[in-house]
């Protein structure tokens, strides 16, 4: 079945405007997604009618707000097929990742142990696990690239060894689109008796996700990149682990007891969320997510992967530009540098003409070091670009190349 791409563009108001008085092109969706009126709709409905504080009310906008935050967790439960007591909300994918290396790394790790990650990850599951390793005494090891800007998985069995206590890794790669074999990962880690840390925020919004299947110890994902508010997120926790663990922060909420002498905390989820919540936040993702659990994920992916094909081989018949990162598997991510210009000054032209795109390292600092490059140019794709989009985006650099 084919994705009816109007009837979708036609629930996102932002994308009916302009841009320096060019129609809007919204190419940047790896960074943050746009947001569909059911979203919007639902942080106003919370605050017009329910905002109170959460779970210590007693009184009738109390219960409300309650039971909208409540209601959100039970959508992130049924999305990612997880139990309610295993949803934390968080303020996005960076807190999810710093909550487990602080807490869940902090508490497993010793000296001689090691933590693997990889050179495609984002900074945030990158510099927690390099703090915690000092802290520990353990130490970082990281799988290399392969040229096509996949994973180098031929020296894995010497990487993931009986000292790597913890793999986290991402799910697909924010800077080149890389779908990373996480399943044959997990499956060697468990091997090992090592735990598994997914970064999911590039994955979720693309394609299902099954946590229990997937059979990994952690889940992190971030609400703005899955056409839910900014400042919200979730980490997903094995029950058993979550309860092991120490708390990350105190007060509010996580509170059991409190006397001078000693305090005791909360039950799941309740232990890691302390302070009042961004209960706002969480409404809104619980609409993004039963928003997008109402379409035909199937059919969305097939859509993305099209377009990204479609731009590919549009990027490859194009004098003097150079894709980075052109794994088999990818998520819709077109990553790429045009001989004798700056990643900046394309995406500053490109804005000009109204194509939103991104540009710079993408907080992949090591991945570029990598790459011996200084950057990129993004283009990245949701359920509601056309092949007009892409078409624009190509119209655009021929117009830069001419200027420059």
């Amino acid at each position: 079945m084919s994705l009816d791409v109007q009837a979708i563009r036609e629930q996102f108001p932002i994308l009916q405007q302009t841009a320096h008085g060019k129609p809007l092109v919204y190419l940047d969706n790896a960074a943050t997604t746009q947001k569909p009126m059911a979203v919007i709709d639902a942080v106003d409905n919370y605050y017009r009618t329910q905002n109170s504080n959460v779970h210590r009310g007693a009184h009738y906008l109390g219960d409300l707000a309650t039971a909208a935050l409540e209601d959100a967790r039970l959508s992130v439960a049924r999305f990612l097929n997880a139990e309610r007591e295993e949803v934390i909300w968080t303020k996005g994918t960076t807190e999810s990742l710093n909550l487990v290396a602080y807490s869940f790394g902090g508490s497993q790790l010793n000296a001689g142990d090691e933590v693997l990650v990889s050179t495609l990850e984002h900074h945030a599951n990158i510099v927690p696990w390099q703090q915690v390793c000092e802290r520990t005494g353990a130490t970082l090891k990281v799988i290399p690239l392969a040229t096509d800007g996949s994973l180098d998985l031929s020296g894995i069995d010497n990487l993931l060894t009986g000292n790597t206590k913890i793999l986290s890794i991402a799910h697909a790669s924010n800077a080149l689109g890389t779908l990373n074999p996480v399943a044959e990962l997990i499956a060697k880690a468990r091997k090992v008796g090592a735990y598994v840390v997914l970064d999911g925020a590039q994955a979720v919004s693309h394609f299902s996700v099954d946590v229990k299947a997937l059979d990994c110890d952690f889940y992190a994902f971030s609400g703005h990149k899955i056409f839910g508010p900014t400042g919200i997120g979730v980490l997903y926790g094995k029950k058993e682990l979550l309860n092991a663990m120490p708390p990350y922060q105190t007060g509010g909420e996580m509170i059991e007891t409190v006397s001078f002498e000693k305090s005791t905390w909360n039950r799941l989820p309740y232990k890691f969320e302390a302070g009042t919540p961004h209960i706002a936040g969480t409404v809104g993702l619980g609409a993004a997510l039963e928003w997008l659990m109402a379409q035909d994920r199937e059919a969305i992916w097939e859509h993305e992967k099209a377009l990204l094909a479609y731009a590919t081989e549009k990027a490859k018949a194009f004098p003097g530009l150079r894709i980075i990162g052109d794994a088999e598997h990818k998520v819709g991510v077109l990553s790429f540098l045009i001989d004798n210009t700056h990643p900046s000054d394309v995406g500053t032209l490109l804005d000009q003409q109204g194509v939103a795109v991104r540009t710079g390292h993408h907080c992949t600092m090591p991945l570029m070091a990598a790459l011996q490059i200084p950057g990129t140019v993004r283009a990245s794709f949701a359920p509601y670009n056309t092949h007009a989009d892409v078409d624009a985006l190509f119209a655009g650099l021929e117009k830069i190349i001419k200027f420059l």
